[in-house]
């Protein structure tokens, strides 16, 4: 029985902030003689505390769903609206979807609640200390080269401090148990013949149908090619003499595309000391590229950064304005900055929070789940 941090690697806490799970939808696909298969998962993930944690980024509630690794949609308590991540899912789906999905996500939200509740109690817990409970659900599916989506496998489970009890075998179609404590939970819902029903249909083709038609929006958008928007600005070098000069496009598809910077028309190369990052994907199946190169911030040339994406027939040379960082003129650097920091913090809090619900920081706790049938 594969656990929840096996399955979901990298998500033993859900919250706004994303890391790696399964499949890139873009990935190479595999190429041989007899086979053309590509792997695609979509899983939703609920994370629950039993009061509000004081961190960034971490809600007493949230939930999301995941295609091939790539957040599509989002809820948590603060917000509490259901809101797309992929424009595609924005632009196909239509707004009583969006406020269906709300009403379910607000149910599920106070279905958390009761049983975080009845969960601290049936354990003797006390109510100061806080407690998180995960419910992950999601298929697994392999597509050929003709589109044709076959079902790999689903998984049903939950997770509570940090500890994977309870899981759904959807091939004995019973439930298991990986604590001693949750046996009990195992047995009642072994015996609701209904539920049971329900969560193979659901992993089985409900999921999958899903899977299928977010699969389909998500590759029409890709179709269409989306043309870059491109930056050229200036940020700090560690010579106090210098600067780096930065060009950046993003949010174009397809990935092929030529970046040049060139200082009075001719274009710098790497004996110039320019440096790529090369072609790299976006969080929304798009791509981006930076080049960069330090020159002397005295430097009176004209600067001009050259984009060519033939896929969207775009042709552009972006000059540089010669604004310099003491000039506060350089909010992509900022922003971007501002933002992996805050990422970072989000994921040391959920790391030293589970780190501490395990007893390896701070003082020892132990906590099984009970949950019964009838809760």
């Amino acid at each position: 029985m594969v656990s929840f941090a096996q399955f979901n690697k990298g998500w033993i806490l859900s919250s706004g902030a994303t890391s790696g799970i399964f499949c890139n939808p873009c990935a190479i696909l595999c190429f041989s003689p007899v086979s053309f298969l590509e792997k695609h998962s979509l899983t939703y993930i609920y994370t629950a505390f039993s009061h509000p944690v004081k961190l960034p980024g971490i809600h007493e509630f949230t939930a999301m769903g995941l295609l091939d690794n790539r957040m599509i949609d989002y809820y948590d308590s603060t917000v509490q609206k259901k809101i797309p991540k992929q424009k595609w899912m924005e632009k196909r789906l239509e707004k009583e979807y969006w406020e269906k999905g709300t009403q379910s996500r607000q149910s599920k939200q106070q279905w958390f609640k009761v049983n975080i509740d009845i969960l601290i109690n049936r354990m003797r817990q006390t109510s100061n200390d806080t407690h998180v409970l995960q419910w992950m659900h999601g298929c697994e599916g392999l597509e050929d080269g003709h589109g044709k989506l076959q079902f790999m496998s689903g998984v049903d489970m939950y997770n509570y401090d940090g500890d994977d009890f309870l899981a759904f075998d959807d091939e004995r179609q019973v439930w298991v148990a990986t604590l001693d404590a949750a046996v009990p939970t195992k047995r009642k819902w072994d015996e609701v013949t209904a539920l049971k029903d329900y969560t193979k249909g659901y992993l089985e083709k409900e999921c999958m149908e899903w899977m299928k038609t977010f699969l389909s929006y998500s590759k029409q958008q890709l179709r269409n090619a989306c043309s870059p928007d491109v930056y050229l600005f200036a940020s700090e070098a560690k010579e106090k003499a210098n600067v780096v000069l930065t060009c950046l496009a993003t949010g174009f598809y397809p990935k092929d595309i030529t970046m040049n910077i060139r200082r009075d028309g001719r274009i710098l190369t790497k004996d110039d000391g320019v440096e790529s990052s090369g072609v790299r994907p976006n969080n929304d199946d798009t791509h981006q590229r930076r080049d960069h190169v330090e020159i002397l911030r005295t430097d009176v040339a004209t600067y001009t950064c050259e984009i060519i994406h033939p896929g969207s027939n775009m042709h552009v040379e972006k000059p540089w304005d010669h604004r310099l960082p003491t000039e506060e003129n350089f909010p992509i650097a900022a922003i971007v900055a501002i933002a992996v920091i805050l990422v970072l913090l989000v994921l040391i809090g959920i790391i030293l929070f589970v780190l501490y619900k395990r007893g390896i920081i701070g003082k020892s706790s132990v906590s099984y789940f009970f949950l019964s049938a009838e809760s």
